[in-house]
């Protein structure tokens, strides 16, 4: 799943609890691994080595496709804080920290993989079997329409669970 949806979905995820940051963040971080068990399109990142024998040997190596990458993904984070600051504090007046707060706890998974692939010491190693376990089993990468798509709409569904939820 791109960073964008788990943005927004752990944004509204935080917006559930908004008098428990600390709890607003756990639940945001739970919901990257809980939507991950969903099907989902990814797009490429070149910098990224896999391992189909053993995912937990996949790396990210920093050579000439990594700026282009990690500019790839640092534009898909922002454009998930955008679009979760412009729905959620506009339109559903929820606090812009509680919004930061659940954002990042929605993105966290992923960055916390590179750490894992540099580092592959306790408790990113855990963390990184966990996100292993539930993630998806198949993907929608070669259906670039279909799995956008799929995004986006978890994307609507998550500001308007939160609308109705909110009241």
């Amino acid at each position: 799943m791109i960073l964008t949806t788990h943005a927004v979905i752990g944004a509204a995820a935080a917006s559930m609890v908004p008098e428990h940051p600390v709890l607003a963040f756990g639940v945001a971080f739970a919901s990257h691994f809980a939507f991950d068990a969903i099907p989902h399109w990814h797009y490429p990142v070149a910098s990224i080595i896999k391992d189909k024998k053993n995912p937990m040997n996949n790396d990210m190596v920093v050579g000439k496709h990594f700026i282009a990458d990690v500019a790839v993904i640092g534009f898909d984070a922002l454009l998930g804080i955008g679009i979760s600051l412009a729905a959620f504090a506009y339109f559903l007046h929820v606090p812009y920290l509680l919004i930061l707060i659940g954002a990042l706890g929605g993105i966290l998974p992923d960055p916390l993989q590179f750490v894992y692939w540099k580092f592959r010491r306790q408790p990113v190693k855990s963390l990184q079997r966990l996100h292993r376990l539930v993630h998806a089993k198949t993907d929608l990468d070669n259906r670039p329409l279909s799995g956008v798509t799929s995004q986006v709409c978890l994307i609507l569904a998550a500001i308007s669970v939160t609308a109705l939820a909110m009241g």
